[in-house]
């Protein structure tokens, strides 16, 4: 059965930096198109960054230059380092997958999600 599992999270002053796991079992991280989502209070749920299974990254503008996301495919593992941390980026942030690239297929019909890990950037 497939599970991921988010680690990581934690508070932070702006301009700190944080680095997010997301630990993958049931399937190859490599063989899906993973990417990192996150909803504050009273928020959508939005997309972050994603990878696909070629290796095609993409970053929603609000974090292009301070984020960055990668695999370790020996580890079956997913992260996302974010640097320059502001307030607006504290949410719960989660991992996702599917087979299709994760920003094109529709929220709530993404294949697998993780829990979540909250992120807090508050002085």
């Amino acid at each position: 059965q497939a599970q991921l599992v988010e680690s990581g999270g934690g508070s932070v002053q702006p301009g700190g930096s944080l680095r997010l796991s997301c630990a993958v079992s049931g399937f190859s991280l490599n063989k899906y198109c993973m990417g990192w989502f996150r909803q504050a209070p009273g928020k959508e749920r939005e997309g972050v960054a994603a990878i696909d299974s070629d290796g095609t990254i993409t970053y929603a503008d609000s974090v292009k230059g301070r984020f960055t996301i990668s695999r370790d495919n020996a580890k079956n593992t997913l992260h996302l380092q974010m640097n320059s941390l502001k307030p607006e980026d504290t949410a719960m942030y989660y991992c996702a997958a599917d087979v299709n690239p994760v920003f094109i297929v529709e929220v709530p019909f993404i294949e697998y999600w993780g829990q979540g890990t909250q992120v807090t950037v508050s002085s």
